[in-house]
């Protein structure tokens, strides 16, 4: 027969092997925590992604006003 003393190494075993509804909890709000950070750097990611979008667009438009002002003065770029 079990005595006191089993019963509670059982309950104390069980605990560490088994997920509890606290571990649940705190896995929940981590993940959450997780998601929000991979939101904040996907946020990020987008507004730098668009950023150079614009810039390139702007270099691409100064060159092309560097060769026409080359041209005009008869430099060669090459």
């Amino acid at each position: 027969m079990l005595t006191t003393e089993d019963i509670q190494n059982l309950i104390k075993a069980e605990k560490e092997v088994f997920t509890t509804k606290d571990d649940f909890a705190n896995l929940e709000k981590m993940f959450s925590n997780l998601q929000s950070s991979v939101d904040a750097y996907a946020k990020k990611a987008d507004t730098y992604l668009q950023e150079m979008t614009a810039m390139r667009h702007a270099l691409n438009r100064h060159e092309e006003w560097i060769k026409k002002i080359a041209e005009k003065v008869g430099l060669n770029l090459q």
